[in-house]
């Protein structure tokens, strides 16, 4: 029997070979699976896996970052950007650099986004004990702050020895690459073993071609759902994320055409409809349309694709009748199984595709198909009124319409936490898959800015947009620089409002006093123009949406990186859709303001 040819490696070498020799099959053609290896090294990665990128530098590109955080936000970005079909690595030292991608990771994790992260660790014979920047533990020697990183990662491992890469990368892959159990993988590499050899078999680096799996669903749920639709007098569809990572969005309008389904979004699933499509109704749940709620508390039987059917979706379970049939269409069983519904486990475009063939001729209730059309045309009216100009500070809805008016088709918008992102997903009307950008997922400041860079590199040809607020740009804001360095073309418009509006706005809501939100008197002024500029930007201060809609138009033209701050009233708020949201008031309370939202609040609840 022929001895496999083997290869002397050390650790570090190997995992490098072997991310060079991982391959997949894309939209647009076989590609790399890891476009890239986000690094900020120090002791516990630069001698051993920092070696080893350097001289792989041609086949695989080391970018520096300036926050651990930050890199890895860009990494989640490119992968969502790519829908899940590329993604990129991150490597950091031991301690704080390691604990700093914790919330990155969970980001990774809530949004089911592929990121291979790879902090260095302690020594795995433990010779120095206790190394620079070790968390000794006094009761359990085998652990590091890395530990932090299990309950945020679909899969954790921890390299002990340099012959554990041979079961730990492929097991790494096939979650990476999983549509179900896709998410962040940690690979802990204790900085010994990073730099130790072994002779491993050549044929772990021989190149590997990963396809998307697309897993076909029991005929019999299928079944089950094509009778519920085909005896349903009200149904909706709810697209989420999934429509999109399958690649779905053009099954889904023809299916919605023929049928005359209407459909809902997600935030996640925002531009699985071009916003022009007759049954389109946009946005669904907390920060909805009024079409798609309306048609929501309507429905008879819902459809949702794709989607973990989160708060914000559901209204904490407020949103849906109570006698709807729900049906769940996941790749992810934990999915399917949530608010009781009925599940067809399978990948978005083959159900539909399923669908749409046992369906010929089938059409929704001609009564039903007006209504929705009546409620999406009343919607666009107030969508026009909402995002037009005034003579009083702007409000963030005009801010976006602002900023619509001026963007392109093959622009690209990214949001995140705050307010933005719910008068985003009722306002931002999108023409394409993949021009709307979101985090909502677990709604984390500072991933705006990052994202923004990770979205340009995913999507070098357009545009991109980040709308991001005063609070969030302060907790990260340092991948500007960045950004600057690697030539990319991103306009970033910063709405100052004084702090956290959103929360000032939700802690009046909520009976409370303005307390620990807005920055008070006591409070610099801060020049974010100067600060952008600091880190190679360039930047403008604007008064109006006249104003703004001029800068964005200078800043298209320059290129580059630039910043716009407008100035927006923190207490205006749109009036028009939305939905209850489950926010606990206080049960007692001095104040009467309190009591009396705590009232409405009992209200609501027991609609549950």
């Amino acid at each position: 029997m022929a001895v496999e040819p083997k290869l002397r490696l050390t650790a570090g070498q190997a995992l490098v070979r072997w991310m060079i020799a991982q391959q997949v099959e894309t939209a647009g053609g076989i590609r790399p699976y890891f476009a890239g290896v986000w690094a900020i090294f120090g002791h516990g990665n630069v001698a051993g896996l920092g070696e080893a990128l350097a001289a792989a530098s041609d086949d695989l590109p080391t970018l520096r970052a300036h926050s651990e955080q930050g890199m890895a936000h860009a990494a989640i970005a490119f992968a969502k950007q790519n829908r899940r079909e590329r993604a990129m690595a991150c490597t950091s030292s031991i301690g704080p650099g390691a604990t700093n991608m914790v919330t990155a990771a969970a980001l990774a994790h809530v949004n089911r986004l592929p990121i291979l992260l790879l902090p260095g660790d302690v020594f795995a014979s433990r010779r120095p004990d206790p190394v620079l920047q070790q968390l000794e533990s006094f009761g359990d020697p085998t652990t590091s702050v890395n530990d932090c990183l299990r309950p945020v990662s679909r899969l954790f491992d921890r390299i002990l020895r340099p012959e554990q890469l041979i079961d730990a990368l492929p097991r790494a892959m096939a979650v990476l690459t999983d549509p179900a159990a896709c998410g962040p993988v940690t690979l802990c590499l204790c900085q010994d073993v990073q730099a130790e050899a072994f002779d491993y078999p050549v044929s772990l680096f021989r190149t590997r071609v990963w396809r998307r799996r697309r897993p076909v669903p029991d005929h019999r749920e299928v079944d089950d759902l094509v009778t519920a639709l085909r005896n349903a007098r009200a149904p909706l569809i709810v697209a989420g994320g999934g429509v999109l990572y399958a690649r779905a969005e053009k099954g889904l309008a023809r299916f919605a055409a023929v049928t005359g389904i209407p459909v809902a979004e997600t935030q996640a699933g925002k531009g699985a409809m071009p916003d022009d499509h007759p049954q389109a109704l946009g946005a669904v749940g907390v920060t909805g349309t009024s079409a798609a709620n309306d048609a929501a508390a309507a429905a008879d039987v819902i459809v949702a694709i794709g989607t973990r059917l989160q708060d914000f979706t559901t209204g904490s379970r407020t949103l849906f009748d109570v006698d709807a049939t729900l049906f769940q269409v996941n790749v992810a069983l934990h999915d399917t199984a949530k608010h009781d519904a009925r599940p067809v486990l399978g990948d978005a475009g083959v159900v539909l595709d399923d669908l749409a063939e046992r369906l010929k001729g089938w059409q929704v209730d001609p009564a039903w198909r007006a209504r929705n059309l009546s409620a999406r045309a009343l919607w666009l009216r107030q969508w026009a009124e909402v995002v037009a100009p005034d003579d009083n500070v702007p409000s963030d809805a005009q801010v976006v319409g602002a900023v619509w008016r001026v963007s392109r088709p093959d622009d690209v918008v990214v949001c995140a936490a705050g307010g933005l992102p719910g008068e985003m997903h009722k306002f931002w009307r999108v023409s394409r898959p993949g021009g709307y950008h979101a985090e909502y997922g677990f709604s984390c400041m500072g991933y705006e800015i990052a994202g923004g860079l990770g979205v340009a590199l995913a999507a070098p040809d357009c545009r991109v947009t980040v709308m991001v607020g005063d609070g969030s740009y302060l907790m990260l804001n340092s991948e500007i620089a960045t950004a600057v360095a690697m030539g990319c073309r991103m306009t970033i418009v910063l709405v100052d409002n004084g702090g956290f509006g959103c929360i000032d706005r939700l802690q009046r809501a909520t009976g409370g006093r303005a307390f620990g939100n807005l920055r008070d008197q006591a409070a610099p002024t801060i020049d974010f123009v100067a600060h952008a500029r600091s880190l190679g930007a360039s930047a403008e201060r604007v008064g109006d949406i006249a104003a703004l809609e001029a800068s964005l138009a200078r800043a298209r033209d320059a290129g580059g990186v630039s910043l716009i701050v407008i100035p927006t009233d923190p207490a205006r708020s749109t009036g028009v859709g939305g939905h209850w949201w489950d926010v606990p008031v206080a049960e007692c309370s001095d104040r009467s303001d309190v009591r009396t939202a705590r009232h409405l609040y009992d209200a609501e609840r027991r609609r549950i």
